[in-house]
C-alpha cells in the first residue's frame, strides 16, 4: 500500500504496570501463591464493583459458566440456548455437562442473538440461556425475561434449586463485559449469573482467570451457593487448602467426585492492581472508540454501537462491517493491515462453520444473518497502550486500503 509508513500496532497486549508486578512479587514472596487471602479479597473486590454479594474467581470464564451449569444440575435430557454468533466456550460448556446445544441466529444487521426467535427456542427440555455480552455490550435482558416468561408453563425443575428459579434460568457469558451498564444495572445484575473472564486479552486480565456473580434470588441461600462453586472447583473438598492451614485441622472430606478450577492468590493480586486501575483503562478504551467512531462512521463504515442514552459498553472490541465486500475482500483487508503493521482480527467466526459443529448437525444456511456479519467483519485494535498517534495510523490505513477497493471495484 502506498504512502503509509509501517507501525508495530498489535491487536490486544497486556496493560501492565509496576502495580501489577509489585502485588505478584509480595504474593510470591508470602509464601501463599495458590489459592488464599488474595483471592478472597479480590472475590469481595469483584462483587463490591458489580454491586453483588458474592463472587467466586476461577480458572476461567469457561469454567464459571460450566461449574455453573452443573451446580444448577443441567445435564444429559436438558437444552441450553446460546447464540450462534459467539466464541466456543459459550456452547461448549453445553456440551461438557452432556447438554443439548441450541442455537439462535443473530438479528439481521445485528451481532445480538434474534430475541424475536428466542421463544421458539424454549422447549420442555430447556434449563437454561447463555446469552452473549459481545464487544462488552450487555445484551437486551428485557426481551430475554419476557422470552423466558412466555414460556414459563413449559418449565419442569430437575431439583431444588432449579425449583427455586422455577423457570429458564439465565446465565450471562459476560467475558468481555465487566463495568458495562444497561438501564441502570451493571453487567453481573441483570442476569441470574454473570461470568467474567480475565483472559490476557480481556479490559482487566489475570493472564487466565475467570470470576462468576449472581443476583439475590428469593429462596437462594447465597452461602451455601458459594460453598458449592468452592466444592466443585477444588475436586469436592470439604476444605480448601487455606482452612486445612490451621492447627491440626488437616482431616477434610469428598463431598463429591467434582473439578479443578480454582483462581491462584498469584493471579488475584494481579487482577487487584488491575481493578484499582479499571475505572481509568475503561475511560481510556472510550476515547479511542470516539476517535474511531468520528473517523470510520462517516466513510459508511459500520460499528457496533458502544453508548447511549441508556447503556454504556465495557468497550472490549471494536467490530466493524465494512460495506460491499465480500468474505475474500474482508480477507485481504486484513492482510493488507497487517502489512502496514496493524494486527487486526474477525469476532467471530459462527459456530455452526466450524468442524466440531458441523459434526453435532448444525449448517451455516440455517443461520444466515450470523454468516452476513462475519463475512464482512473486521476488529480493529483497541487497547490501552495505543497512543493518540497508533490510532490515527489505523484510520488512515483503513481509509486508504478502502480508496484503493473503490478503485478496483
Amino acid at each position: 500500500m502506498t504512502n503509509v509508513k509501517v507501525r508495530n500496532i498489535p491487536f490486544s497486549p497486556p496493560d501492565i504496570t509496576g502495580a501489577e508486578i509489585e502485588e505478584v512479587v509480595k504474593a510470591m514472596k508470602s509464601g501463599w501463591i495458590t489459592t488464599g487471602p488474595r483471592t478472597k479479597e479480590f472475590e469481595k473486590r469483584i462483587a463490591e464493583y458489580v454491586g453483588t454479594t458474592k463472587a467466586v474467581c476461577l480458572s476461567s470464564a469457561t469454567a464459571a459458566m460450566e461449574l455453573t451449569l452443573r451446580i444448577l444440575g443441567i445435564g444429559p435430557g436438558d437444552e441450553v440456548i446460546t447464540s450462534a454468533y459467539t466464541f466456543t466456550a459459550s456452547a461448549s460448556v453445553i456440551d461438557h455437562v452432556g447438554a443439548k446445544i441450541v442455537l439462535v441466529d443473530t438479528a439481521p444487521d445485528s451481532f445480538e442473538m434474534d430475541y424475536s426467535k428466542l421463544a421458539d427456542a424454549i422447549t420442555e427440555k430447556t434449563k437454561a440461556i447463555i446469552p452473549v455480552d459481545l464487544a462488552g455490550k450487555m445484551c437486551d435482558y428485557d426481551a430475554i425475561y419476557k422470552a423466558v416468561e412466555s414460556k414459563k408453563d413449559l418449565f419442569r425443575a430437575n431439583n431444588e434449586i432449579q425449583e427455586t428459579f422455577n423457570r429458564v434460568v439465565v446465565v450471562t457469558d459476560a467475558a468481555h463485559a465487566l463495568g458495562a451498564i444497561r438501564n441502570g444495572l451493571k453487567c453481573g445484575q441483570a442476569a441470574d449469573f454473570t461470568c467474567f473472564s480475565f483472559h490476557a486479552v480481556k479490559n482487566l486480565t489475570t493472564a487466565e482467570g475467570g470470576a462468576v456473580v449472581w443476583g439475590n434470588q428469593d429462596g437462594l441461600d447465597n452461602e451455601w451457593l458459594y460453598k458449592q462453586f468452592m466444592l466443585y472447583s477444588l475436586h469436592g473438598q470439604s476444605k480448601d487448602a487455606l482452612a486445612k492451614t490451621q492447627k491440626g485441622a488437616w482431616e477434610y472430606d469428598i463431598i463429591y467426585p467434582a473439578y479443578k478450577s480454582n483462581m491462584t492468590d498469584i493471579t488475584a493480586g494481579f487482577g487487584l492492581a488491575q481493578l484499582d486501575r479499571y475505572e481509568d483503562l475503561m475511560k481510556k478504551r472510550r476515547t479511542i472508540i470516539r476517535m474511531y467512531d468520528e473517523a470510520f462512521l462517516p466513510l459508511g463504515i459500520q460499528s457496533l454501537r458502544h453508548y447511549g442514552e441508556d447503556f454504556s459498553s465495557s468497550g472490549h472490541l471494536y467490530l466493524t462491517r465494512v460495506p460491499g465486500v465480500s468474505e475474500e475482500q474482508r480477507n485481504e483487508i486484513i492482510i493488507k493491515m497487517a502489512e502496514v503493521g496493524v494486527a487486526c482480527n474477525v469476532h467471530y467466526k459462527p459456530l455452526p462453520m466450524f468442524t466440531a459443529y458441523k459434526n453435532l448437525g448444525f449448517d451455516i444456511v440455517d443461520f444466515p444473518n450470523a454468516y452476513n456479519q462475519y463475512i464482512n467483519e473486521v476488529t480493529l485494535p483497541l487497547h490501552t497502550l495505543l497512543s493518540n498517534e497508533d490510532v490515527e495510523h489505523v484510520i488512515n490505513s483503513l481509509r486508504k486500503i478502502m480508496e484503493e477497493l473503490e478503485m478496483e471495484g
